[in-house]
């Protein structure tokens, strides 16, 4: 089977779960082309050594540039922060490399359209970290969807609540700054509620928003690891630069009715990405809290045993649940990192697009921007004001 060597800028957060899940695609999915852990990269020259010892990877580059150039390298892995996105992928494509790049794609439409042409010029693969899409507990409501059995799509309610910054004295990390990371909770949590929303109900028309900035400055951190900080709640403060809370309203191309909630303010809920789809046959819903579990309801149930059911998505028939435990042996977040890098090695062994593509990047960052400019605005803003930028 195929071989695709590795390098991946960053080691944090996201650098664990793409470093995990490249170790266990080989052991769980020995079918799909392998993926060798070649270089990490970072600036941080001992915190990179000791996360490459830790990871699993075979060499540390301490600068990108060094990285995109190697000769033993066929893809780029970018989880740095939304601001170094673009910049590396241009230069990985020009360099013929394939690239998968963590979401949101890019800080603005203009630059997510900008990658997504540069790689596609290059010819190479190209994917964006939408990983919720891969349990198979989502890949299960898409199919109830796909085969028209819960009917003409009503309604999609998606909310992702968080509440790791609730503290005021919380220090100012990167993902609180505009200029690093694009937008707050908005692009960060609702990007995830966004690709989800267009990968089961479909395009977005039009929609309008609300945003808040609950704690305008924070303390300066004196260091940052992940979603975790260091800092004195007396030290210097800084302005926050994004949004603690965005929601909006949606219609949906095919006539459905949309509603997105995405904060860091939701007290008592440390990672609820959940959305629930009302159909005319039926309604499913989905909590990531209990990640292998999806409610079902079906209209034609007889009277007497009507109500939503709970499905375990863990039997061999569900999507590639063939490959780890017997059935109700339960799989977790990481597992989805996983089934997101086998569907990547299986573009790249078999020559035909990723899914999710940059093509998807743009797609979100266009609704994300729409949304951002109907608060701006105070109006509906329809996705077709975006269509030439595209």
């Amino acid at each position: 089977m195929k071989s695709v060597n590795v390098g991946m800028v960053g080691y944090k957060f996201m650098g664990k779960a793409h470093s995990n899940a490249y170790r266990a695609v080989p052991m769980f999915f020995p079918q799909s082309a392998k993926p060798v852990m070649k270089a990490i990269c970072g600036r941080d020259a001992d915190a990179l050594e000791a996360a490459r010892a830790q990871f699993g990877w075979e060499s540390a580059e301490t600068n990108w540039r060094e990285l995109v150039k190697r000769a033993d390298i066929d893809l780029i892995d970018i989880n740095a922060p939304s601001d170094a996105h673009k910049e590396i992928a241009l230069a990985a494509a020009a360099e013929g490399k394939h690239i998968f790049c963590e979401k949101p794609l890019a800080l603005t439409l203009a630059d997510s359209i900008e990658m997504l042409k540069a790689a596609e010029a290059a010819g190479v693969k190209h994917m964006v970290g939408f990983n919720y899409r891969f349990a198979p507990a989502v890949q299960l409501a898409k199919k109830l969807i796909a085969e028209g059995r819960i009917g003409e799509i009503y309604h999609f309610r998606g909310w992702f609540l968080q509440d790791w910054i609730l503290d005021p004295s919380f220090p100012l990390v990167w993902r609180l700054q505009k200029e690093i990371a694009g937008s707050g909770s908005h692009g960060d949590l609702g990007a995830h509620v966004i690709d989800l929303a267009r990968y089961l109900v479909g395009e977005f028309r039009e929609v309008i928003g609300m945003s808040e900035t609950f704690v305008k400055e924070r303390p300066l951190p004196t260091a940052m690891a992940g979603l975790s900080a260091k800092g004195d709640k007396d030290a210097p403060r800084g302005a926050v630069t994004v949004d603690d809370a965005t929601l909006f309203l949606s219609r949906f191309e095919n006539g459905a009715l949309g509603s997105i909630e995405a904060t860091r303010f939701a007290a008592g809920h440390r990672c609820t990405n959940a959305f629930e789809i009302n159909g005319s046959k039926g309604s499913i819903k989905f909590d990531f809290e209990r990640v292998n579990e999806l409610q079902v309801y079906f209209t034609d149930d007889a009277d007497d045993v009507q109500g939503f059911r709970r499905v375990l998505a863990t039997d061999a028939s569900h999507a590639y649940m063939d490959a780890w435990w017997p059935a109700g042996h339960t799989i977790g977040y990481e597992h989805t990192f996983t089934h997101e890098v086998v569907e990547l090695m299986e573009a790249i062994a078999e020559d035909r697009p990723a899914s999710p593509s940059f093509v998807d990047g743009v797609a979100c960052q266009a609704v994300l921007e729409a949304v951002d400019r109907s608060i701006a605005e105070r109006r509906w803003v329809s996705l077709s004001e975006f269509e030439e930028s595209r």
